[in-house]
């Protein structure tokens, strides 16, 4: 008990109840090509849905990491995923693009500086060129009456204007392209498409009587006017510090369509904004427009204050804020999706799973990785993590239309496999697949590997991370119309030999994993799938629950509760089928006075695998009428 200077009773309690805690062995990890998204950041998709509204949907160009990504996650629910990009630029509201490849970028280069325009695509990729952004800055950009005559022919799609209220060639001082105009006296609202000199085109057909020198003023608004309740005003907040018409409302829109497939469709909008810094809603949080903005919205980045907006970017105190009295819409350009990736940028994005401390993984997808990018995930990610499987296919060119000589899909793949470094923390299946892409009605080849890393998930969800995820029980390949390279039983002998692990067609029996080595050369139980991954959830369970025997005393007692932490573990384990056996050694044997005296604890664990099986042998053997089985049993072979 702790030391005490008088009477008194102490209460403490000491905690004996830590167990061996259950890990991940499900999170994949790829750094890909993609048409949207942040860049060079670890992202986290758990379906396809969602991978598709961050990083788009897919193109020819980002086809072969697009799919990799939606078919590994068609047997899992976790994907970090890295985007990575070849001169990429994202679109602005100025003349010329930018690059921006997410708040991290943005806030260390761009916050306070100009981002060639107002506006500025969340991302770089030419998806942002389809946005638009428009702000109302007043009441009057709201809706307002431009006094004039005007000539209105029944179905036709021009308004021709005169008289003194807007004169005969102003039309750009009175209407912005986009304003919904009330026409007639029905106020038939159509929307305007171009306007040059005195005359309107509208995006659609005047339908009611043909209006000739009308004189009744013409009402216009804004074009997303109904998606808000009400004009801008002054916030609460700055009409407690006197200050006067601070809000504005700011609609972000798919102008051309390529986005949601709807050309004009509304993505977001924000209402009664403030252009004041120090503007706060009701609940206390911010309500700068740009702070808001940057915060919330999935699609743009504040680049400039409007050169039209009087005071903003000042405290509201005793300030009047002004605008324009049109709105102020920006339609993006400039965006660019760049070059494929090399494959020093695509390093660069598989070095954000480097360390085991950042982020836990326990599956890295090679996706359509050459040789350089597959050995450096290979050797300098997951040899270095020691704690997850690099899964590898072969080049596209290997076995997409490889139609030289007899065997030369087999030879090619041999030869790339021969380029990589042995290793148990890799896998390496034979190719890749023809599979039906529904965002563009169109086949598309695509590597192997996410399926053999999907169907470990699989089996750790079915089974145990132990049990192997090939064969015709637990490796039956999803989404195959046909392989681009079907090896025969000659060729998967040879393969397999390598540590190639066949994906094969049977008829009538599907497409299979039809192997489970890991790419360890040498002769060993860790050159099978089961047994790598079975050593990866014991070291990764038991080294976690020790970090709780840090800094205790390497005593009998601090030995014994590490040895009853570890053998409840393995018991549970040999139980379901992982190991056949095992033993914990913990005590003065290897804890010599050596050991003690160097501040170090050691703990040997000894298990044997469980052994998947790869090669039946069936012997059937013929014997005479009348012959005792119990004769000749175990006498045959």
């Amino acid at each position: 008990m702790p030391f005490q200077v008088s009477p008194g009773v102490n209460v403490s309690e000491t905690d004996l109840t830590t167990v061996v805690p259950a890990v991940s062995t499900t999170e994949g990890a790829i750094a890909g090509h993609f048409s949207w998204g942040p860049v060079n950041q670890r992202v986290l998709v758990d379906t396809e849905d969602r991978l598709v509204d961050i990083f788009n949907k897919p193109n020819a160009n980002t086809a072969d990491d697009f799919f990799t990504a939606a078919n590994f996650l068609s047997y899992g629910s976790a994907l970090y995923t890295v985007r990575v990009v070849n001169g990429a630029n994202n679109a602005t509201s100025g003349t010329v693009g930018t690059y921006v490849e997410g708040e991290d970028y943005y806030n260390e280069t761009y916050a306070n500086q100009s981002l060639h325009g107002d506006w500025v695509a969340k991302y770089p990729g030419e998806l942002g060129n389809s946005l638009k952004v428009s702000v109302c800055q007043t009441a009057a950009a709201w809706e307002s009456t431009v006094a004039t005559s005007y000539y209105a022919t029944r179905n036709s799609d021009t308004v021709s204007l005169a008289g003194s209220g807007i004169g005969a060639s102003n039309t750009e001082t009175s209407f912005v392209v986009g304003d919904i105009l009330l026409l007639g006296p029905d106020k038939e609202q159509r929307k305007v498409k171009t306007m040059s000199g005195n005359t309107v085109t509208l995006t659609s057909n005047y339908t009611g009587n043909t209006v000739s020198n009308y004189t009744t003023d013409i009402t216009r608004r804004w074009e997303f006017s109904n998606n808000f309740d009400s004009a801008p005003g002054t916030s609460t907040f700055a009409t407690d510090v006197s200050g006067v018409t601070d809000e504005v409302h700011v609609a972000v829109a798919d102008e051309d369509g390529v986005i949601t497939g709807a050309s004009g469709s509304v993505l977001e909008v924000y209402e009664g904004l403030s252009v004041a810094t120090d503007a706060k809603t009701d609940q206390g949080a911010s309500n700068y427009y740009k702070t808001v903005i940057n915060q919330q919205s999935s699609n743009i980045w504040f680049g400039a204050h409007n050169s039209s907006l009087t005071n903003s970017g000042k405290k509201a105190s005793g300030l009047t804020f002004a605008g324009n009295a049109l709105p102020v819409s920006s339609s993006m350009t400039n965006g660019k999706d760049g070059l494929t990736p090399s494959s020093a940028q695509r390093i660069a994005g598989y070095d954000k799973f480097k360390s085991a401390e950042d982020v836990d993984i326990s599956l890295i997808l090679g996706s359509s990785a050459d040789a350089t990018t597959a050995e450096h995930i290979i050797t300098n990610v997951a040899e270095v993590r020691k704690d997850c499987l690099a899964v590898i296919s072969p080049e596209r060119a290997d076995v997409v239309n490889n139609n030289g000589y007899e065997g030369k899909e087999r030879d090619d793949i041999i030869s790339f496999r021969d380029s990589l470094t042995s290793s148990s923390y890799a896998v390496m299946d034979s190719g890749w697949k023809y599979q039906y892409d529904k965002y563009n009605d169109v086949y598309r080849y695509v590597p192997l590997n996410a399926d053999t890393a999907g169907l470990m998930v699989q089996t750790d969800s079915t089974r145990d991370p132990w049990f192997s995820p090939a064969g015709f029980n637990r490796g039956n390949v999803k989404n195959v119309v046909r392989l681009a390279y079907n090896p025969t039983k000659a060729d998967r002998d040879q393969l397999y030999k390598k540590g190639i692990n066949p994906v094969t067609t049977f008829p009538g029996q599907g497409t299979v994993l039809y192997g489970d080595k890991t790419m360890l050369s040498k002769p060993s139980a860790f050159d099978r799938i089961n047994v790598r991954r079975l050593f990866i959830v014991l070291e990764k369970a038991v080294s976690t629950a020790s970090k709780f025997t840090m800094f205790e005393f390497n005593d009998d007692f601090t030995r014994a509760q590490f040895r009853n932490l570890v053998e409840p573990f393995l018991r549970d384990v040999q139980g379901r089928r992982g190991i056949t056996d095992f033993k914990v050694v913990c005590d003065t044997s290897n804890n010599t006075t050596g050991v003690i005296e160097r501040n170090e604890f050691v703990g040997d664990i000894y298990v044997k695998p469980s052994r998947s099986i790869n090669f039946i042998q069936l012997n059937f053997v013929a014997v005479r009428s009348g012959v005792e089985f119990s004769e000749i049993v175990g006498r045959s072979t």
